[in-house]
């Protein structure tokens, strides 16, 4: 039985994740080694159709490609409300819609895999600091940012978030009073957009409040061959 995929995503009004969404979209497809229109994406917010909606169209198309399951994928980096409750409310929605034509999966989200940590050793060791930053949104969500907590502990480095405390600003003052003037900041986003923005702004700033220190930003993880990999490796679990 042939499985079809959902990529399921934050959504945004700002471009630059939307075309992201799709060209992972197509490196999956690839990794997986079916046809394109196999591999789909849909929004859990800023879409004009509610996320069980858009899931609903998606099964309908891959039942006529020959499909008896569609997976649904995560791409979430925490546990937050919308992986524990929003989209496994609307899934079950979407369950209910197509009733037995399809199968409809909700696998585990991306930010589960233990092979994310890869990607931050491999930008630590391409960044001359002493010490390091992972920046993350955070979730008020209880429990939310213990996956971030021990990513930063297994890479000997510190964290900070953008919607709760400890902020960054205050992460890097911290750092100061221990004697660091060199500090790696890596962006736990998935790609660019008005968070990341912002985030580039706010380190502009710290480097004019603290002259003699020396900020380096890192690049979000970004559509690539190796989260594809990653999403792969969880479709395969």
């Amino acid at each position: 039985m042939s499985s079809a995929y959902l990529l399921v995503s934050h959504g945004s009004r700002d471009p630059r994740p939307e075309i992201a969404m799709q060209q992972l979209a197509k490196l999956v497809a690839h990794k997986l080694q079916i046809p394109e229109k196999l591999v789909g994406t849909a929004s859990l917010e800023v879409s004009p159709e509610p996320l069980h909606e858009q899931i609903r169209q998606f099964a309908q198309s891959a039942v006529l490609l020959g499909c008896g399951c569609l997976q649904i994928i995560p791409i979430f980096l925490l546990p937050g409300v919308h992986v524990m409750t929003d989209i496994p409310t609307e899934v079950a929605l979407a369950r209910q819609a197509v009733g037995e034509d399809i199968t409809i999966d909700l696998q585990p989200y991306l930010g589960s895999h233990s092979g994310l940590q890869i990607f931050f050793q491999q930008q630590l060791a391409t960044i001359k600091a002493a010490t390091g930053i992972l920046l993350s949104h955070g979730s008020r969500r209880p429990g939310s940012q213990q996956p971030v907590e021990n990513m930063a502990v297994n890479l000997g480095i510190v964290t900070a978030y953008w919607s709760i405390s400890p902020s960054l600003e205050s992460r890097v003052q911290e750092l100061i009073t221990f004697g660091h003037r060199e500090m790696a900041i890596l962006p736990y986003f998935l790609f660019s957009g008005g968070i990341t923005d912002a985030i580039a702004q706010a380190v502009d700033e710290l480097k004019l409040q603290f002259p003699g220190v020396s900020f380096y930003l890192a690049q979000p993880l970004g559509a690539s061959d190796e989260l594809a990999d990653l999403i792969g490796d969880l479709i395969h679990a």
